[in-house]
């Protein structure tokens, strides 16, 4: 038992506390002096060293699925290339912005400085191309086309090429299969722009910034699954760029491939063909104007008639797709978006508006049924048409006497749509329309598909024109202030247009629809749309919404999503009808009709043509040949900008590609060995076990002589008349002049 007393021993337990709680003070008194001299005093600081921590990112692209014709044949897919690349960001912290280093790796690629430096400036709305308009924080392309001795040089002198890489890369390559480039069709590539990503909607952005996204042509349409999902590995790293540890890894998806209706060896063909047509046309003198036909530009589409399917689509003039890859060079886009050029990255073939001329004339002869005309009545065929002091006139004025509609499609009457459109104008009520007015003319079109977008799997379709009674209204209401302003009385001949423009420009004339009868005044119509309507002639009535796309295949092959096709209406017109102008148009390429000279010796008793030729006059320009035609399986519209008539000019070339489609020689004999296609591709390609897609070898197009031509023209083809309306800004010209 202790002698110390409990006092004392009290006392010392009290010292001691004090001590702790002197000790605790102190420490918390130094923790609060340290917290404060990190928060507040030196805050800054370290609020800025802490920033420099942080997740970097590195991203593998995904490798792009591959776009293949109907067999396999691959039409875009990729390879590899050593891409040479330059970090702008790097660049930028040198103090010439990385100039030097441009000049030695220009020197080293044989460019020019300039053009280097061109490849890494930025895209905004004030800078021309080539310059860069995706993410300034990733890798900038400057060639893709570098040799294995030029990468080398660049990565053994590293410490001359800061910032620089040369590195194998895979990259988009439009294989051209039997020299078919199919660029509007196919379309091309460029890298993901801020605004694209900025502007996605419903949750994070779908892109990233080392994203390349289709621009056009089925890249655009099928971008989705194409492109696939980039491989991105996050990484922790400290203010200095030191890896702390891996965060995240998300592995890198390959794009599916898309399996389309094309055919590689058909789109070489017509390809050919289409150039070709446009080649010889221009070596043909314009009789009425004295000069060389221009044929500045064109399109064809072959189409399966059952099913609406695309297998060959044609545009000129065409480029090459892979000037896109790896940056397009500013000679090469001046090229592509210059007028001299002609806008060759339009596709013709959905985008090229131009009156339809006579291959319209179906449209009329269903209106005319509709409108209560019996189809096998009889109709003057007259070598003219007479409104007041205006004359309309037939070919070369020849008449034919009285007629059936039948007889009309293939003789090409203009006269007899003529009245019938004049009469129906008449019976609507004139330029004070009834109420009850059914305007057949009108209404057909527009039940046949035209004015309205076919919906084909490609964007940027255009919708064509059909100037019916609200499209005069519209197109006054846009146009009556510039009208006024210009228009005169008793001034000069495009001073009155304007003039009566501008009073009474809201009105549907009587020649008007006169021109409208034989698809020419205001009506606008694309390859398309007239390929679509006459496919549906040959299928019994079917309107299809074209279709390009066949399947989208997964990279491993286990799914296999396929395209169907899609019926989105019918004619507006009974089956008896139908078979009614199927007769017209195959009696066109029998004796006496307009295309009969194109077709001579075609076995029509095995393989039944029927076709339209078409001669469209357009305001300022020489005419426009349209050539329209199907088969049980195949439907081919062609059409070329000036170059003249329909048989004349564009006849040549659709008889070529169905030779070719069916194997027959001039003659008419079949030999199916030489054969491409003579029956439609019903079934997918083969896929392996590995999703591979075994592709077959495409022979070149060997194309042969052009058959010699025959002495008839085309009988459709319009004697001139003083253009109408000129103060009508874009308006193709009618047949006529003003009453």
């Amino acid at each position: 038992m202790s002698n110390i007393p409990e006092t004392g021993r009290t006392q010392r337990v009290q010292i001691r506390l004090i001590v702790i709680q002197v000790l605790v003070f102190s420490l918390l008194l130094t923790l609060g002096g340290r917290l404060w001299y990190l928060q507040i005093r030196n805050g800054e600081e370290y609020t800025t060293k802490a920033a420099g921590n942080g997740v970097q990112q590195v991203v593998q692209p995904a490798v792009r699925g591959s776009i293949l014709d109907a067999r396999g044949v691959p039409l875009a897919d990729n390879e590899t290339r050593l891409v040479v690349s330059a970090s702008r960001t790097e660049l930028l912290k040198m103090k010439d912005d990385g100039v030097g280093v441009l000049t030695r790796l220009a020197e080293v690629l044989d460019m020019k400085p300039e053009d280097v430096r061109d490849k890494v400036r930025l895209c905004d709305s004030k800078t021309p191309q080539p310059c860069w308009n995706g993410s300034p924080y990733q890798p900038i392309p400057v060639t893709d086309e570098a040799t294995t001795q030029q990468a080398l040089q660049i990565r053994e002198r590293a410490e001359d090429f800061p910032g620089i890489t040369a590195e194998p890369t895979a990259v988009r390559r439009y294989a051209a299969p039997g020299k078919a480039k199919t660029a509007q069709v196919l379309g091309y590539l460029s890298p993901v722009t801020d605004e694209e990503i900025q502007k996605a909607l419903d949750g994070p952005s779908p892109y990233l910034r080392s994203d390349q996204v289709g621009r056009s042509g089925l890249e655009r349409t099928y971008d989705k699954e194409l492109r696939g999902k980039a491989g991105v590995t996050r990484y922790e790293v400290d203010n200095l760029g030191r890896v702390m540890g891996e965060a995240e890894n998300d592995p890198a998806v390959p794009g599916s491939n898309l399996i389309t209706s094309l055919d590689a060896r058909v789109q070489a063909v017509a390809e050919y063909e289409l150039a070709q047509a446009m080649k010889t046309v221009r070596q043909e003198t314009d009789k009425i104007t004295g000069r060389k036909y221009e044929a500045d530009s064109g399109a064809v589409v072959v189409m399966e008639s059952r099913t609406g399917r695309i297998v060959s689509m044609a545009s000129q003039p065409d480029y090459d797709p892979n000037d896109w890859v790896g940056g397009i060079s500013g000679k090469q886009y001046a090229k592509l978006t210059s007028k001299k050029s002609n806008y060759p990255l339009l596709n013709r073939a959905i985008q090229g508006q131009a009156p339809a001329g006579s291959v319209f004339k179906i449209v009329s002869a269903s209106a005319a049924v509709r409108a209560g005309y019996p189809f096998d009545g009889r109709y003057d065929c007259s070598s003219s048409y007479s409104l007041g002091s205006q004359t309309f006139a037939n070919f070369e004025s020849k008449g034919h006497g009285p007629i059936t509609l039948g007889d009309a499609l293939k003789y090409s009457c203009n006269t007899v749509f003529y009245r019938l459109g004049h009469q129906e104008w008449s019976r609507d009520g004139g330029i004070k329309p009834r109420k009850d007015a059914k305007n057949w003319f009108y209404t057909t079109a527009r039940d046949f598909g035209l004015g309205s977008e076919t919906g084909i799997d490609l964007p940027n379709e255009v919708k064509g024109r059909i100037p019916d009674r609200d499209w005069k209204q519209n197109f006054w209401n846009a146009n009556k202030d510039a009208w006024c302003k210009e228009g005169k009385k008793g001034g000069t001949y495009v001073q009155q247009i304007a003039y009566e423009n501008c009073l009474e420009g809201n009105q549907l004339k009587a020649y008007d629809s006169i021109n409208y009868s034989i698809g020419q005044g205001d009506v606008l119509v694309t390859p398309i749309q007239m390929a679509t309507a006459y496919a549906a002639i040959s299928n019994g009535g079917t309107l299809h919404a074209p279709t390009i796309g066949k399947a989208v295949v997964s990279p491993d092959g286990r799914t296999v999503q396929e395209i169907k096709p899609k019926a989105q209406g019918k004619l507006p017109i009974d089956a008896k009808t139908i078979r009614d102008l199927d007769k017209g148009l195959r009696a066109v390429v029998e004796p006496g009709g307009t295309a009969a000279w194109r077709f001579g010796g075609w076995p029509q008793d095995k393989i039944p043509m029927r076709a339209k030729t078409g001669t469209a006059q357009v305001y300022g320009k020489q005419t426009t040949s349209w050539f329209a035609t199907y088969t049980d399986d195949y439907t081919i519209v062609m059409t070329i900008s000036q170059g003249g008539t329909g048989s004349g000019a564009s006849g040549p070339a659709v008889r070529k590609i169905y030779d070719a489609l069916y194997g027959l020689d001039e003659q008419g004999n079949q030999d199916l060995k030489r054969a491409l296609l003579p029956k439609p591709q019903t079934k997918l390609p083969k896929i392996q076990p590995d999703g591979s897609i075994h592709a077959p070898k495409i022979k070149p197009y060997d194309p042969r002589p052009v058959q010699p031509e025959g002495e008839q023209g085309d009988p459709e083809f319009l004697v001139p008349q003083p253009a109408g309306q000129p103060g009508l800004t874009g308006s193709p010209a009618t047949t006529g002049r003003r009453p």
